[in-house]
């Protein structure tokens, strides 16, 4: 989700054998981003299938994902924050989500800055998923399940990632002549370098209907991810950092858009219109 944000592949610093300059900074106050207020003359959908009929259609995706990790300089707290579509359908009087990756950038406490290639992060593929359709506390609300999804490696997204740094399964997944997919660092602006990474992305949300039409909530991830290589061996850690456990700093917010927004472009260029500030720290 993480589409999730996920997608979430490039911020995997801890271990790093560096020590910083300057003191981390601290996570912002949670929520990051403060519930809309239903409008008062507005009634949620009177049954199921009123709300099937409500949701289904098309939606700009926007995720944060919190993660901690660890460096000689202190915490490492990075928020990861992924652009993208996301379409539900009705079928055989299911809900089914489908998710696509656009672009997404980081933000750190320390002065680690990552980038990576819009192709690394449209190589994330969700498979769909048939999500759980509920009424609870005056609300219409909605539990995408995970569906374990494989980049920079082929193989069985249900079994757990390998750990051969040379499993021959793995790929080039961006394109651009090394394995898995690269992760582009600079650390406290004084170094460049590359990691190389292959990921099991494992992310599931919840999420409310509003009366903006609105679906927000949280996500979770449980992405798994090995290290294949790096540019320097100061960056050829291991290194999986865990989700931090607040989800107010683990937001989703999906915003209805007509079918003429389709392209990344074109998502790209409504960015700010749609959706909030990235956080930062």
């Amino acid at each position: 989700m993480r589409l999730h944000t996920r997608h979430h592949l490039f911020l995997l610093l801890a271990g790093l054998v560096l020590t910083g300059c300057s003191l981390p900074r601290p996570w912002p106050d949670s929520p990051l981003y403060a519930e809309p207020e239903n409008d008062p003359g507005w009634t949620p959908p009177a049954d199921r299938a009123a709300a099937l009929d409500a949701i289904a259609g098309r939606y700009a995706h926007y995720d944060v994902v919190a993660y901690d990790g660890l460096t000689p300089n202190g915490p490492l707290s990075t928020f990861v924050i992924s652009y993208g579509f996301t379409e539900f359908a009705v079928v055989d009087g299911e809900l089914i989500e489908s998710d696509r990756f656009c672009f997404a950038e980081q933000t750190a406490n320390q002065p680690f800055t990552t980038s990576f290639s819009d192709a690394a992060t449209q190589a994330i593929l969700p498979r769909s998923a048939v999500v759980d359709l509920y009424f609870e506390d005056g609300a219409w609300r909605i539990a995408r399940p995970a569906t374990p999804t494989l980049i920079g490696i082929d193989g069985d997204p249900n079994q757990p990632l390998t750990t051969d740094r040379a499993d021959p399964r793995i790929n080039d997944a961006d394109g651009d002549g090394n394995p898995g997919v690269t992760v582009f660092l600079n650390l406290f602006g004084l170094i460049d370098g590359e990691l190389y990474l292959a990921r099991r992305e494992i992310f599931r949300n919840e999420m409310t209907l509003y009366s903006d039409g609105s679906l927000r909530g949280t996500v979770r991830d449980d992405s798994e991810q090995l290290v294949i290589g790096a540019s320097l061996a100061i960056l050829d850690v291991p290194n999986n950092p865990d989700q931090w456990p607040d989800p107010g700093l683990s937001p989703i917010i999906l915003i209805p858009v007509t079918d003429e927004v389709d392209t990344c472009e074109e998502l790209r260029a409504l960015r700010d219109s749609l959706f909030p500030p990235a956080p930062d720290f």
